[in-house]
């Protein structure tokens, strides 16, 4: 069998067409309005849950 060298890695990573600094560090953008919003209203539906449930069972 022949064995297969493995691929020499590039010397830097590309900066993707932003002309950014390699070393500088990206974030990823905020979350949009709908993404929060339904974030908020699964901690709402959850608190009420959890408050109708200790009714219930008290």
């Amino acid at each position: 069998m022949s064995e297969r060298a493995p691929r020499p890695e590039p010397d830097s990573a590309p900066a993707h067409g932003s002309g950014a600094d390699p070393d500088v560090p990206r974030y990823e953008p905020p979350p949009g309005v709908g993404k929060l919003l339904a974030w908020i209203l699964l901690f709402v539906v959850a608190a009420v849950v959890v408050v109708l449930g200790g009714v219930y069972f008290v």
